[in-house]
């Protein structure tokens, strides 16, 4: 019985993850295109999505062509999410309850793998959820340390109504630099246990990884996260050109439309290997900086421009990372789409240490010296710098020079129209101080004081 539902969506193996900002409509069909058999929506926040209609309509975007799909809900009122679940039930094939985001907005919002140690609130959640909808509901979770932890969590999920369980094998404690290696020991002591369908999530970085998933953890499928988003056509085990796969997905953009935001993350995981390369510092900026199709596919046509001869055999491109990077696995040139290789925890960790140990030689030394040998303190080295990462724009465009506030340790950029050749803030404090105007700024000096003088007159008379 547990399985009818799951065997009727046609036993689905490779599957898209849930990811906020990334799994949106254009993207799932780009996947489905090449070897993705079920896709997950975003995560949505069930509050926002039951008082929203806007919100709703933007976020839930589908077709016909994308199916079966499971749509992904956050939060911890069992009453909310089934209401969401309700409005959300003719447009995909089953609901997701988000028990694996180990991020820090999770934990201020109490959702996703902050509700894990909370086993009688995800007991109700579930359960309502189930009784709201006809669909089956389903759940992503992360692990405990303690296997056998790990498999009584499950059991409960299950026990609640829980039809089908996606296990990233990585704590909630495992994240970002922190991320490590996912324990597939856990993953199959999990499957062992529970008689509902079951994917596994967590090191599937090419099709080879997910066979060897398969086969150690014996579960039904293989969800992808990560390893999809630079290359979105791992499930069907090649690895494109980056800028014909580019050229695809802004292609599904203009038919199904969605913020540029999403459409630049993408990019960016897509071309992330190009990027290292710092002759590419310029079309790296000119993708930061798009704001619509046109300007992200001359990003496309620029990587294309600079990297076919190469790819076509007809100039030598040498590889600055060396052929041989551990052992004897060989490294793909940046122009082909493929997994991006996280630093270990442990070479985190030394790393930190080293800065630590840098930081506390020059604790007592919280200066910069400038080419002249001025000392610039910490603070005015950091705003400069960030000042510095700015793109510098034409001066028809913005009004401004791109040079710096003439006042003295003022870091500012300079005000193009401002009389005195000040930023703003320099400016308006001169004018205070000398009784002077600036057009260019706006500042009437006289006015306002004239104006701030009428107002405490009033302020006298009443009182």
């Amino acid at each position: 019985m547990s399985y009818e539902w799951f065997e009727q969506l046609g036993q689905p193996r490779f599957v898209v993850a849930p990811m906020v900002d990334a799994s949106e409509l254009a993207w799932r069909l780009l996947c489905r295109r090449h070897g993705a058999q079920l896709c997950y929506s975003p995560m949505f926040h069930s509050n926002v999505f039951i008082k929203d209609p806007k919100y709703r309509k933007d976020s839930l975007q589908t077709c016909e062509e994308d199916r079966p799909l499971i749509v992904q809900f956050c939060g911890n009122k069992p009453e909310v999410m089934a209401a969401a679940a309700k409005l959300a039930e003719q447009y995909c094939d089953a609901i997701d309850v988000n028990l694996g985001c180990p991020q820090a907005i999770a934990k201020r919002g109490r959702y996703g793998s902050y509700l894990q140690d909370d086993w009688e609130l995800l007991q109700s959640i579930v359960s309502a959820m189930s009784k709201a909808v006809s669909i089956p509901i389903t759940c992503k979770v992360r692990i405990f340390e303690d296997v056998d932890k790990s498999v009584k969590y499950a059991l409960m999920l299950q026990e609640a109504g829980c039809k089908l369980l996606t296990v990233h094998g990585r704590t909630r404690e495992q994240k970002g630099p922190l991320t490590g290696v996912a324990s597939w020991k856990h993953i199959k002591a999990v499957r062992e246990a529970v008689s509902i369908p079951m994917f596994a999530n967590g090191n599937i970085q090419c099709l080879e990884d997910v066979y060897r998933c398969l086969e150690c953890t014996n579960v039904n499928g293989i969800m992808s996260a990560e390893g999809i988003l630079t290359n979105p056509a791992l499930f069907e085990g090649i690895n494109p050109l980056t800028w014909e796969i580019a050229h695809e997905y802004l292609d599904l953009i203009e038919k199904y439309p969605c913020p540029s935001s999403y459409i630049r993350g993408h990019l960016f995981k897509i071309f992330h290997k190009i990027f290292i390369v710092e002759d590419n510092n310029e079309v790296r900026q000119l993708l930061a900086t798009a704001q619509n199709i046109n300007h992200f596919r001359q990003v496309c046509f620029a990587i294309k421009e600079r990297y076919l001869h190469y790819h076509q055999g007809l100039k030598h491109f040498n590889n600055d990372e060396s052929i041989i990077k551990l052992g004897y696995n060989l490294l793909l040139p940046p122009w082909i789409c493929q997994p991006y290789v996280r630093m270990s925890p442990e070479e985190h960790t030394m790393k930190m240490e080293r800065h630590n140990k840098d930081q506390g030689e020059n604790i007592h030394k919280r200066i910069h010296e400038d080419p002249d040998g001025n000392t610039i303190s910490r603070k005015k080295m950091k705003k400069l710098r960030r000042i510095m990462r700015r793109p510098i724009k034409a001066e028809n465009q913005t009004g401004r020079s791109g040079e710096i506030c003439m006042k003295e340790d003022c870091l500012n950029p300079l005000g193009g129209k401002c009389v005195y050749q000040l930023c703003k803030k320099c400016c308006k404090s001169k004018c205070y101080e000398e009784n002077l105007d600036c057009q260019g700024h706006r500042i009437l000096v006289h006015t306002k004081r004239q104006l701030a003088k009428n107002r405490a007159i009033e302020n006298d008379n009443k009182t």
